[in-house]
């Protein structure tokens, strides 16, 4: 009730639709950032990264390896792609697409983006709800409509404002459940110097040369794709003041993940303690569900009220990420098909969009109910579900900033085949590690485009004059970022130097 008493609050003076889709362009960047930050670190972390942790089979530290492309993505965000968007006013990203290549472009990257996100969505309401249901025993249809339909009301009353601003107090609230959780596990086991004995030697490893380099390579160009080119990020980025004020929320982000992962990992560590010491908690975690492993020690471990708090953690979560999504997939539907040719009144734009951001929140409530689970944690399968489209919705917009000879017809062939080749790749080829769908999806999109695109006629002048990286000097660099560019490239190397360290602090600990 309180979120949707905000968003009447924070709704009551939108008049169109840059109101209802990028907040007047007027939010602050802390807000955008947190915003931003809080859907990547949704229920799905808050349960499954301490499981990954904990008891998945590739798991442990190694889940800091998720995070070490991160800064080097967020350079290539606000040095290259950033700023079209910023100086193009767009509402919908693959509205760029349409300028640079023409309509058939921009209709299929929005069609991939909305199936691929859809999905995705309706994969971690699903996997809330069914986490949620086994442990307190509730039905499944109660939970899915719980985070459903309030995160309708909210989100179709406040927009894009509602979605940042209930982030931020859901941020907060999530923030204090993985502090409670963890006191509450080290007291549970005897103390803090307790949690970190108890773990096992060989999950302490941080870097794991079989899936390493997929981390880093596919994790640089995942990052850059989730950040520059999927409408629910990008659509935040956009309601920023100035385009500074979007590179500060993205700077913030680049600098704030890891130290956050950092403290889901000694969640998980201290969890794991109380799996090891309590049988009653390992009787109740099967081992292809490992999600259930935070619910049931909140149901097992911590006393009743503050487990209340926890669970209305875990729900407020799941929230952040389906509010933007509906938001975002309003949007793009609106923008790229809905509006497009038509000259429609700004009240009834308005309108429209409310209604579309419902049958979207429906859609995906519905969804919720029809899949299944895809992987043994939610971390990995939504991360699967990004690397099969990534890549090639990355392709599209790279090479219409670098190249002025890519077409319409090429990259249109392109991205269709990228995806085709990396849905090929997860149904047929098991052994290979996700993360390389990212890289390798970008890749065969690539140079599809590019053959065919030599084959055929070249795009319109007007189509690379504006569009493109030496055309009107769009991306010209702001000198007065460079310096926090190499910050960043400064904080990778920390990254990679601290897992290092924790690798041969691990090693010892398994020597002794």
């Amino acid at each position: 009730m309180g979120m949707i008493g905000l968003s009447v609050f924070l709704g009551r003076k939108q008049s169109n639709q840059e109101d209802y889709y990028v907040g007047g362009r007027k939010l602050p960047w802390w807000a955008v950032g947190i915003s931003t930050m809080a859907t990547q670190t949704s229920a799905i972390s808050f349960i499954s990264v301490p499981a990954f942790v904990a008891l998945a089979p590739l798991g442990g530290l190694s889940l800091l390896q998720y995070e070490m492309s991160v800064p080097l993505a967020m350079i290539v965000v606000m040095a290259l792609l950033l700023p079209f968007f910023r100086k193009l006013e767009l509402v919908s990203v693959y509205e760029y697409l349409e300028m640079r290549y023409g309509p058939s472009v921009r209709y299929l990257v929005s069609t991939v983006f909305l199936i691929s996100r859809a999905l995705a969505t309706g994969v971690g309401v699903y996997a809330i709800a069914i986490v949620l249901s086994v442990c307190l025993g509730t039905p499944l249809w109660s939970n899915i409509l719980i985070i459903g339909i309030v995160t309708i009301i909210y989100d179709t009353i406040g927009g894009m404002t509602a979605v940042v601003y209930s982030d931020v107090i859901q941020m907060v609230i999530l923030l204090n459940g993985v502090v409670l959780c963890t006191i509450y596990a080290a007291n549970s086991v005897g103390g803090f110097e307790v949690i970190f004995t108890s773990f096992p030697a060989e999950r302490c490893k941080t870097i794991d040369l079989s899936t390493f380099w997929g981390f880093l390579v596919g994790g640089f160009f995942l990052y850059i794709s989730y950040y520059g080119t999927d409408q629910s990020q990008v659509q935040r980025e956009l309601s920023a003041p100035s385009a500074d004020d979007t590179r500060r929320s993205l700077l913030f982000n680049g600098f704030a993940r890891f130290p956050l992962t950092i403290c889901y990992i000694i969640m998980g560590v201290a969890v794991s303690a109380v799996f090891v010491h309590f049988p009653d908690l390992r009787d109740v975690v099967p081992a292809d569900h490992l999600d259930y492993l935070v619910p049931q020690f909140i149901l097992l471990h911590i006393p009743t009220g503050v487990r209340a708090l926890l669970f209305a953690a875990i729900l407020a979560a799941a929230m952040s990420s389906l509010d933007s999504a509906i938001n975002s997939l309003s949007a793009s539907t609106m923008r790229d098909f809905v509006e497009r040719g038509r000259n429609l009144s700004e009240g009834r734009t308005l309108l429209l969009s409310r209604l579309t951001t419902v049958l979207w929140g429906l859609a995906i409530t519905g969804f919720a109910f029809l899949v299944g689970n895809i992987s043994s944690t939610v971390l990995e399968g939504i991360n699967k579900i990004g690397s099969a489209f990534y890549g090639p919705i990355l392709a599209s917009f790279l090479i219409g900033v670098l190249s002025k000879r890519a077409n319409a017809t090429g990259i249109f062939v392109g991205v269709i085949t990228g995806v085709a080749f990396n849905l090929f790749l997860w149904l047929n080829i098991k052994e290979l590690f996700w993360m390389w769908w990212n890289l390798l999806g970008l890749l065969i999109s690539i140079v599809t485009t590019i053959i065919i695109s030599w084959f055929t006629a070249p795009p319109k002048e007007e189509q690379i004059r504006k569009y493109t990286l030496k055309g009107s000097g769009m991306l010209k660099q702001d000198r007065r970022w460079i310096k926090f560019y190499a910050f960043l490239g400064i904080y990778f190397i920390f990254i990679i130097s601290f897992m290092i360290l924790v690798q041969k602090f691990a090693g010892r600990k398994t020597e002794i």
